[in-house]
């Protein structure tokens, strides 16, 4: 099978992004895990399939896999390069686009400038919501990490993060610790585990152990829950520019029950066509 694709990333987060309006697509786990592969494959975190809507309201719908295969609810920066993509590839007019999630619908617009920003929609705060097991909302939880304990934020953003606040991002724990939060038993559909710094009341940094992925240069999902946790904790502004390792997004939030709004960059870096088995 020989399917076309597009090669982007959104702020070092890297996609092969593939039409599945135009062409015939039948990916399977292993193949998504051949496309992703760095020494054999194209390489990428994630892999976004473009595909025609069924909710009545949605352009289109958007669907998400890791590189080990697994299908996902969101991924913000993929969400920006999806806009970038349909409207380079001549599959819409419009620059503000209705997109449908398996998290629920997102609405993307591509900026003047080049820019993208996304509704994200609003974070969830209930433990089975995210899900976590815990008997009742908090604050923030005690979790047993290996031989430590750590103090997360645990919410959704579509997918399940938990954020801990680090002295320092560059000596954080993240390759240790970011494997077992993953998998870490309550949270029964894993977790992207984030470890931020705060620089300022609108400055962090960032770096996020994403589930099925591993580590990446950067995280849209990943970016509005560490500003969200920081807001709610009373430590950020409502405006919070979250520099990773990747390049800067921008994220606004103006508290519970309101969308969190991402702007971001979405660039396109090479395009060409797969051969798979």
């Amino acid at each position: 099978m020989k399917l076309n694709f597009t090669k982007m990333h959104g702020a070092g987060n890297d996609f092969v992004v593939i039409d599945g309006v135009n062409q015939s697509v039948d990916l399977s786990p292993a193949r998504i895990r051949a496309i992703a592969d760095r020494h054999f494959g194209v390489g990428c975190d994630q892999l976004l399939l473009v595909e025609k809507a069924q909710h009545p309201a949605a352009d289109f719908r958007y669907r998400i896999f890791n590189a080990d295969g697994g299908e996902v609810e969101q991924c913000g920066n993929g969400a920006r390069c999806f806009v970038r993509f349909v409207v380079d590839k001549g599959l819409t007019q419009k620059t503000a686009i209705t997109v449908e999630t398996q998290s629920g619908l997102i609405e993307p617009r591509l900026e003047p400038d080049g820019r993208v920003t996304v509704n994200m929609g609003a974070p969830r705060f209930a433990p089975a919501d995210i899900p976590f097991e815990a008997a009742a909302r908090q604050p923030t939880y005690e979790l047993t990490v290996g031989d430590s304990k750590v103090i997360v934020s645990a919410l959704s953003m579509g997918n399940p993060h938990a954020v801990q606040i680090v002295d320092d991002v560059y000596t954080a724990p993240v390759l240790q610790q970011g494997p077992l939060i993953e998998h870490h038993p309550r949270f029964p559909q894993r977790v992207n585990a984030g470890f931020m710094q705060v620089i300022d009341r609108g400055r962090i940094r960032l770096r996020v152990f994403e589930r099925g992925a591993g580590e990446t240069l950067s995280c849209g999902t990943g970016a509005c829950a560490a500003a969200v946790a920081g807001i709610t904790r009373g430590l950020l502004d409502n405006c919070v520019d979250v520099e990773t390792r990747g390049g800067t997004l921008t994220i606004e939030w103006q508290g519970e029950g309101r969308p969190v709004m991402m702007t971001g960059p979405a660039e396109t870096v090479f395009e060409g066509t797969l051969t798979l088995k």
